[in-house]
């Protein structure tokens, strides 16, 4: 089984969103998928209500989701740690404790863009024209790693 992790900050909008999209890109596959947050600043919530909303709007039920910190223990668990930007790739590979640890992270957008670490915005602090632009980001991604799986 293929376990892969999705990581954002405070795992309520993008991280929750990436998770859902590729779970239903891979039912029926052996593949599990989770999200985290560098952040504590949300752990137990629900994701954002935009990121409910736009993943609705596309058919996924993402409203179960809550929200949890990344731990170095991930890395025993996961064999791929997507991040979403710069900021979450720094504070992922500070808790690596091997290399093989540090293999394991890659940048999200690099399936769309390889070797270009593209950020993929965060839409928290705007509006939900946002979030659609999110999805679709996260949507061609997820499709990518789905194909190679």
């Amino acid at each position: 089984m293929t376990k892969i992790l999705m990581v954002c900050l405070g795992n309520i909008c993008r991280s929750p969103l990436a998770e859902g999209i590729l779970r239903s890109k891979v039912e029926g596959k052996s593949v599990l998928v989770d999200s985290a947050g560098t952040g504590n600043y949300h752990v137990g919530d629900p994701p954002d209500r935009r990121s409910i909303e736009i993943a609705k709007k596309y058919g996924l039920d993402i409203s179960n989701l809550r929200g949890r910190q990344f731990t170095a223990t991930d890395f025993d668990t996961f064999d791929l740690i997507y991040i979403m930007d710069e900021s979450n790739y720094t504070n992922v590979l500070r808790l690596a404790r091997t290399e093989e640890d540090k293999a394991k992270v890659r940048f999200i957008l690099d399936e769309v863009y390889p070797g270009q670490k593209f950020n993929v915005p965060d839409p928290y602090h705007s509006e939900m024209h946002a979030f659609e632009s999110l999805f679709r980001m996260l949507d061609e991604a997820c499709n990518l790693i789905a194909s190679k799986l």
